[in-house]
């Protein structure tokens, strides 16, 4: 599953400037492969910066993780054939920033992400008294 997808691209940069940035075979379209992979890639780096803090890959996507997802893409997107315009390289480093924030804890991306044990399983937790490991009977002998 990918954070952002190309439509969520073309909102941000119009059509002429994303066939530009991907059209290697002068077919006058946009190469999708090449965008999807701009994606691929910006996600993994999402994940990778994001790994150990919550259960990846995201599920559903916050606004903000597409949001990084998009910027990371096209930044990736541009490098292939030049150098990204400014605006660009900002919001490329806003993107890491944020995702910096995200994993040292100083922003929470408000997912709701389950207790797991040492094992990656969900911790589950009953309060039947069927379920108790251990009986009051059992705890009187210690």
């Amino acid at each position: 599953m990918a954070y952002s997808t190309l439509t969520d691209i073309k909102k941000q940069i119009d059509e002429d400037t994303l066939i530009r940035l991907t059209d290697d075979e002068d077919a006058g379209s946009v190469d999708t492969d090449i965008t999807d992979e701009a994606i691929a890639y910006a996600d993994a780096d999402i994940d990778a910066r994001l790994t150990g803090k919550y259960t990846l890959p995201l599920s559903p996507v916050p606004v903000k993780i597409r949001q990084c997802s998009v910027d990371i893409a096209i930044y990736n997107l541009y490098s292939r054939r030049e150098t990204p315009p400014e605006n660009r390289d900002l919001r490329y480093k806003n993107a890491l920033a944020f995702l910096e924030d995200v994993r040292t804890g100083a922003i929470d991306l408000g997912v709701s992400d389950p207790a797991a044990d040492d094992d990656g399983n969900p911790v589950r937790v009953t309060t039947d008294k069927d379920d108790r490991t251990f009986t009051m009977d059992e705890m009187e002998s210690f």
